[in-house]
């Protein structure tokens, strides 16, 4: 095995020659592997630091802040859990998962918008339409909903995380509709409502002109209503700094960590994924550069496509009305009691008090700003 590697390791190394063999490819792939292939490089520019006791100097290279880029995701997601710590209720959190089967993945990949905003559209729907039911809970739910389009082996598989307060909110009556301890709803019912909302908007997008139609996407829908849906509850959450810890661990996750990357040699590149299929057994694979990249750049999201959303009272519309009144109606008083856990914690950055190598002091004063060198270019 070699040294440590990052992902820019393994873009720099081999994505001129993915392209020559598989090019062209749509613009946000350049996009994203450019700025994986700038991060943390010259080419971005930077800033260089001199300690006021030693005289040690330390470079530092901006980051490229793609929300695909592991390396650059760590902070963003300890300043977002920080903003939902705020939104959090004293009460059980249910974690709920939403998936398609593989028959509609080919339709995903070629309507990647389209798809994508129907299946958030349809789990919210699906949440708010059985909390609001009076033979369940009556009232209006809340819950973050974050999409994920990869399996720990890098190949696609869309799903949706739902982190779900176990009440309702009932509006008319200010009253909190507590979930039966332990339960929230059936997952058959969970998955036959998600099922028929998600078909009839990929069947209405159709129909509009807004997904790509045909005899296959016919019949891959018509495929996809023949067979039962997975949704998967698990148990609740043990208070919430276990939302804040899974929030921290899962909102900003892209498709694959560095730290889950073992090697880059002969043989191709080698990460480390766990089997679900084998009882959650931890395994290695290793893969031809070109693979690699071909399955990372699946999990490419279009531009501007929203990956977390708020809904119910804690949607941007509602929350700052219906949260006061959930607060109250649980007697909440203090909203966390206790303070935030240390793997959420925002660390520092460094260019704000960076620590000298050397003589480990705190006094690491800004000398020089380094200018960018310009982007990468990319192969023909």
């Amino acid at each position: 095995m070699s040294e440590h590697i990052e992902l820019g390791d393994i873009f720099r190394a081999h994505f001129a020659d993915y392209v020559r063999h598989c090019g062209p490819l749509p613009y946000e792939h350049y996009k994203v592997a450019n700025a994986i292939v700038a991060c943390r490089t010259e080419a971005l520019g930077g800033h260089l630091y001199r300690c006021a006791d030693c005289a040690q100097e330390l470079l530092h290279y901006n980051s490229c802040r793609n929300r695909h880029c592991p390396t650059c995701q760590r902070s963003g997601s300890a300043r977002w859990v920080q903003q939902q710590a705020t939104s959090l209720l004293p009460v059980p959190y249910f974690h709920v998962v939403f998936t398609v089967p593989q028959q509609l993945h080919g339709l995903a990949l070629a309507n990647k918008s389209c798809f994508y905003a129907s299946m958030m559209a349809a789990v919210g729907q699906t949440l708010l339409e059985l909390g609001a039911n009076p033979r369940r809970l009556g009232g209006t739910m809340g819950f973050i909903a974050v999409l994920h389009t990869w399996g720990q082996n890098l190949m696609f598989h869309p799903h949706v995380h739902c982190v779900v307060p176990a009440g309702a909110l009932d509006v008319g009556t200010g009253r909190w509709k507590r979930a039966p301890a332990g339960y929230l709803f059936p997952v058959a019912v969970l998955s036959a409502l998600f099922k028929g909302k998600l078909l009839a908007a990929l069947e209405q997008a159709a129909a509009e002109g807004r997904l790509c139609a045909g005899p296959d996407t016919r019949a891959a829908i018509a495929r996809a209503r023949a067979i039962d849906w997975v949704v998967y509850a698990k148990p609740p959450f043990a208070g919430p700094q276990a939302v804040l810890k899974y929030l921290s661990r899962y909102t900003h996750r892209v498709a694959i960590s560095n730290s889950r990357l073992l090697a880059m040699d002969q043989r191709g590149v080698t990460f480390r994924w766990k089997d679900y299929a084998d009882a959650g057994t931890h395994k290695t694979m290793c893969l031809q550069p070109a693979e690699f990249i071909r399955r990372f750049l699946l999990h490419v999201v279009p531009r501007s496509f929203v990956r977390i959303r708020h809904y119910g009272f804690l949607s941007n519309r509602g929350r700052k009305q219906l949260l006061p009144l959930c607060r109250a109606a649980i007697q909440a008083g203090a909203l966390l009691a206790e303070p935030l856990h240390d793997a959420v914690a925002i660390r520092p950055a460094l260019k704000h008090q960076p620590c000298c190598p050397r003589c480990h002091c705190s006094r690491m004063l800004l000398a020089e700003h380094i200018p960018k060198k310009g982007r990468y270019q990319q192969a023909a």
